[in-house]
């Protein structure tokens, strides 16, 4: 399916991150995958596949870090910090939020744990973040 459409370079990187054990080295290929980017030697369509199965690898292995790839989980990531980034994240940037979520196809379990992880790492900063209370759309029966 995702292979037969792929340059042999991608299909190589598509084998490394199936067999990779480590988060770190999901990082190193993301790594490479951005590098073959920059160099023209793998298409931004074959990166974002990558960077997506990376993403998908990545929930599949132990540990709490944030693995950064060219993927639809990152650009819904740097949208996130964006809206961090004033230490309050408002009812109106969580709907903007959840629109882009389901624009991107991220799940309310990858935005939660994306989320935590995000507030762990400014915690240890020594950030604080407050964020409104927000009742998601759901289009039915809501009540004004």
């Amino acid at each position: 399916m995702v292979a037969s459409r792929m340059s042999r370079r991608s299909r190589r990187y598509f084998k490394r991150i199936q067999r990779v054990s480590t988060k770190f080295d999901l990082q190193a290929i993301a790594s490479a995958i951005q590098t073959d980017l920059d160099k023209r030697n793998v298409s931004y369509d074959e990166a974002l596949t990558l960077g997506n199965l990376i993403q998908h690898r990545s929930d599949q292995l132990p540990g709490d870090t944030i693995v950064y790839a060219i993927s639809d989980r990152d650009a819904y990531r740097r949208t996130l910090e964006l809206y961090l980034r004033d230490a309050l994240l408002t009812r109106t940037e969580q709907l903007l939020l959840w629109e882009e979520r389901r624009r991107l196809g991220i799940s309310e379990q990858e935005h939660d744990r994306l989320l935590h992880q995000l507030l762990a790492q400014w915690k240890s900063q020594g950030k604080r973040v407050t964020i409104d209370r927000f009742d998601k759309p759901d289009g039915g029966g809501a009540s004004a």
